[in-house]
C-alpha cells in the first residue's frame, strides 16, 4: 500500500468518524435544551443507531456487496446524509427531527462496513496495517469534540442555553458533503458477490453462525454482550445531558476523553491478554462498567470532579476489554468459513438489540427520575446500570468456564 492510498484511506477513516463523534455526542443535550425532549423521546433518537445497526447488513447485502463499487455506495450516502443532517439543523420539534435522524442512521450504519471494506480491499496485510488507518477513526472522533468545546464552544452552558448547538449538525453536515466527493476518489472496491451469485437471508445476517450457540461458553459470552449493552446505552444516551446539568464546561471535550482512553488501552489489550486470558480480560471490562457509573453517581463537578475524569476515562477499559477481547474470542471460536458470519451476528446483537433495549430502558429510567426543577437525580439513574454491569460480571463468572483463546494481533 502506498503513501498515497494510506492517506487516502486515513482521511476517510477521519472524516467518517469525526461525523459520527460531531454530533452524537451532544445529540442528548441537544435534544433535552432545543426540543425539550423527555427521555423516552430521546431514546427514540438514540435508537435510531440500533435500527441502522439491524437494517445496514441488508444494504450492504443485497446492494452493496452486489451490483456497485464499495466507495460509490459511501459516497451515495453521505450525499444523502448531508442533506438530512442539515434538515436535522432546522427542525424546532422532536416530530420533525425524528424521521431525519432515522433516515440518518439507516444511511450511516452500513458506511462503517464500507470503509472498512475499502480499506481492506487495498491492504496487503490488513493486521499490521489496518490499525494505523482506523486509529485516524478515532482521532476524528476526539477532534471533532475539541471542535465543539474549543474552537466554538457550541457546548458551553450558556450557549446550549441559547440553542448553539443545532451548529453541529450543520458542520456534520459539510464533513458528510466533503465525505461524500471525496469519496469517488477512493480506490476502486468492487463488488464482492458476481451479478448471477445467489446470496441467502442467512448469509446477509450471519444466521450460519448460529450453530455456535450450541457451544455453552459462546452462549453465554453471546447472552452477556448483549446484556452488557444495556449499561452502555445509558453512557451514550447520557453522558452529555448528565455533564451539562452537572454545570461542566467542554463537556464534550471532556467525554472525548473516553476515546483518546481507548486508544491508550488498546496498546495493553495484547499483553492483558496474554497474561491474564480472555475470560479474566472480560470480566476486568465488566467491571469497569460498573465502577465507572458508580464514581458518577457520587461525584460532583466540584471537589469531586475527578470521579467525572476517571469515569469517562475508564471507557478505554470497558470497551476494549469486552468489545475487542469479544471480537477476537469470536474469531477464534468461529474458524475460517463463517467468521464474517459470526463477527456480524454479534455486531447485529450487540449494537442492534443489545442496544435497542438498553436505550429503551435508560429512556425509561430518566423519565422516572425527572425532578420538578426540570433536572434528574442523576445519582438515582446511574446506580442501575452499574448494578446492572456487576450483575451480568457475576453471571459470566460463574456459567463461563475457563478456556484458552489465543490473541492474534
Amino acid at each position: 500500500m502506498n503513501k498515497k492510498i494510506q492517506f487516502q484511506l486515513s482521511l476517510m477513516m477521519f472524516l467518517e468518524f469525526f461525523i459520527w463523534g460531531g454530533w452524537f455526542v451532544t445529540l442528548g443535550s441537544f435534544l433535552g435544551n432545543n426540543l425539550q425532549a423527555t427521555g423516552a423521546e430521546t431514546a427514540m433518537a438514540y435508537s435510531t443507531q440500533s435500527w441502522g445497526a439491524i437494517i445496514a447488513p441488508f444494504i450492504i447485502g443485497l446492494i452493496a456487496d452486489r451490483f456497485f463499487n464499495a466507495e460509490r455506495i459511501l459516497g451515495f450516502l453521505h450525499l444523502i446524509g448531508a442533506f438530512l443532517m442539515y434538515q436535522m439543523s432546522q427542525s424546532a420539534e422532536f416530530s420533525g427531527f425524528y424521521p431525519y435522524v432515522l433516515g440518518y442512521m439507516i444511511l450511516y450504519m452500513p458506511t462503517l462496513a464500507l470503509v472498512n471494506s475499502v480499506s481492506f480491499n487495498q491492504m496487503k496485510d490488513p493486521a499490521k496495517q489496518f490499525p494505523f488507518v482506523r486509529v485516524f477513526g478515532t482521532i476524528g472522533w476526539i477532534i471533532a469534540g475539541w471542535v465543539i468545546s474549543f474552537a466554538f464552544k457550541w457546548d458551553s452552558i450558556e450557549n446550549i442555553q441559547n440553542g448553539m448547538l443545532s451548529n453541529t449538525f450543520m458542520m456534520v453536515s459539510i464533513a458528510s458533503l466533503v465525505l461524500g466527493v471525496f469519496s469517488f476518489t477512493l480506490p476502486k472496491t468492487p463488488p464482492k458477490v458476481s451479478k448471477g451469485e445467489k446470496v441467502s437471508l442467512a448469509d446477509i445476517i450471519g444466521l450460519d453462525a448460529l450453530k455456535l450457540l450450541k457451544d455453552r461458553n459462546f452462549l453465554m459470552f453471546f447472552l452477556s454482550s448483549v446484556l452488557i449493552c444495556i449499561p452502555l446505552a445509558f453512557y451514550y444516551q447520557n453522558i452529555s445531558p448528565f455533564l451539562t446539568e452537572k454545570q461542566v464546561e467542554n463537556s464534550t471535550a471532556w467525554a472525548s476523553l473516553g476515546q483518546v482512553s481507548e486508544v491508550l488501552f488498546m496498546l495493553l489489550l495484547p499483553f492483558f491478554f496474554k497474561k491474564y486470558g480472555f475470560k479474566k480480560t472480560i470480566l476486568f471490562g465488566m467491571l469497569a462498567w460498573g465502577i465507572r457509573y458508580l464514581l458518577f453517581a457520587f461525584g460532583n463537578a466540584g471537589d469531586l470532579f475527578f470521579m467525572f475524569v476517571i469515569g469517562i476515562a475508564l471507557h478505554g477499559i470497558c470497551y476494549d476489554f469486552f468489545f475487542v477481547s469479544g471480537q477476537i474470542y469470536t474469531d477464534s471460536k468461529a474458524g475460517e468459513k463463517i467468521k464474517s458470519a459470526a463477527q456480524g451476528l454479534i455486531t447485529l446483537a450487540t449494537y442492534g438489540v443489545g442496544m435497542l433495549i438498553g436505550f429503551w430502558v435508560a429512556g425509561k429510567i430518566v423519565d422516572s427520575h425527572l425532578l420538578a426543577a426540570g433536572e434528574h437525580d442523576w445519582k438515582q439513574i446511574w446506580i442501575f446500570p452499574a448494578i446492572f454491569a456487576f450483575g451480568v460480571m457475576i453471571l459470566f463468572t460463574i456459567f463461563f468456564k475457563n478456556e484458552k483463546v489465543e490473541y492474534k494481533a
